[in-house]
């Protein structure tokens, strides 16, 4: 019989046999358990094969150089079929590239590719400046105040109202359709079935198609809704999968570094000795940002599908069976990465981490993550900004979005 996930009990991993051990539960995403269950499974089966679980059987690829094995053969491992570990219900089903092989996956990548280019990137980053100043200065001083909502959702959503040209009056509506978009449905909670969900993400499919009457009447720019209206390889989507794009591009360019802005400060706080090294050495700032990425992985898993019988880790994977790689695991495996539990801005190879993905499915805006969190801390140290956290930080309960609901920060005297 399939656990539910209400089903979860804290249990202490290292007495839980093998066989049951599943390291997919919400709630050990957010009470931050889920440490211990990663460490063990990389120890004893870094592959492992997970019978029994709300999301049905499934297998937990662990350690970094397995996860990179699957990630980069897209021939045998699929991700056609879905990229999180939960199975969406046909009717709610949206496609979008990062759910295509080649040659239609590259075509629709390329055709928004342009606007994190190294030329837009350039352009973008005096706005993200004077905006990241902006916050900085409207923060409170000498009261707390959640760090997640004014600083690291108010960021990324102003960059997403950007690179969409979407009107700015309603930009958290489009931190709103993310945060549905991440949800598996559960009863009594907001999103509490599929239809709901649905639902909702109608009315951003309704909003947008708006904005792409608008933009297909007029000349071609550089916004991601422009670039698609325009673009043969994408002006003729049908409806859902225009949707199914839109949810890729709004949750991409939302959570990956709305969660690293929040991690990182979290870090920072947990590391003295690490900020100190930052604060004396602001040169080490981009080498802190990949640090940061890294340690809190922001995309916890990417699942695929085996489109082919493979062996992965010496274990034999059938066709058709479900595949996840726990990117979070990989990036504390220590036969790649020394130390790696510990937070260290200036360790050797700091760019070697798994958070981005790799192969044809890599992290289309990686380098404009990078360039939001370096401006920040950039802005920070230039402000001589300090930082208390004087509270516990919120988790949510997911096993993809390895994220955060409230971190309560003050302003240092």
């Amino acid at each position: 019989m399939t656990r539910r996930s209400e089903d979860y009990r804290a249990e202490d991993p290292c007495v839980i046999p093998l066989s049951k051990l599943d390291v997919s539960e919400g709630k050990r995403f957010q009470d931050d358990s889920m440490w211990a269950c990663f460490e063990r499974l990389r120890k004893e089966d870094p592959v492992h094969y997970c019978q029994d679980s709300a999301h049905g059987p499934y297998w937990s690829v662990t350690k970094y150089r397995d996860i990179v094995a699957v990630d980069t053969n897209h021939k045998a491992f699929s991700s056609e079929q879905g990229v999180t570990i939960v199975d969406v219900p046909g009717e709610h089903w949206t496609p979008s590239f990062i759910k295509m092989g080649p040659p239609k996956h590259a075509e629709q990548r390329n055709t928004v590719g342009p606007i994190v280019g190294p030329e837009s990137l350039t352009n973008l980053e005096s706005l993200i400046r004077s905006r990241v100043r902006a916050i900085l200065a409207d923060l409170p001083r000498n009261e707390a105040f959640n760090w997640v909502d004014m600083v690291s959702i108010e960021l990324t959503t102003q960059m997403l109202a950007t690179l969409f040209d979407f009107p700015f009056e309603d930009r958290r509506l489009l931190t709103y359709w993310s945060d549905v978009a991440v949800t598996a449905p559960k009863a009594g909670h907001a999103i509490d079935s599929w239809d709901k969900r649905s639902t909702i993400l109608s009315e951003c499919l309704e909003y947008f198609t708006r904005l792409w009457n608008e933009r297909i009447k007029a000349e071609p720019r550089l916004d991601l809704i422009s670039l698609m209206a325009h673009s043969p390889a994408t002006r003729q989507m049908e409806p859902s999968e225009f949707l199914g794009n839109l949810i890729l591009l709004i949750v991409g360019g939302n959570d990956t570094t709305r969660n690293s802005i929040t991690g990182g400060l979290l870090f920072m706080s947990q590391y003295p000795s690490e900020l100190r090294k930052l604060t004396d050495n602001p040169k080490l700032v981009s080498s802190a940002v990949s640090e940061i990425i890294r340690y809190q992985t922001p995309i916890a898993h990417m699942r695929r599908t085996a489109a082919i019988d493979s062996i992965v880790g010496g274990k034999q994977i059938r066709k058709g069976d479900k595949v996840v790689m726990w990117y979070i695991s990989g990036n504390r495996d220590e036969e790649i990465i020394e130390d790696a539990d510990n937070f260290m801005i200036d360790r050797k190879n700091v760019r070697q981490h798994l958070s981005f993905g790799f192969g044809i499915h890599r992290c289309l805006g990686r380098h404009l993550a990078e360039l939001q969190l370096r401006v920040l801390w950039e802005e920070i140290l230039s402000a001589q900004l300090g930082f208390e956290v004087v509270g516990e930080p919120e988790r949510i309960a997911s096993n993809f979005v390895h994220g955060y609901s409230a971190l309560p920060v003050q302003i240092a005297a």
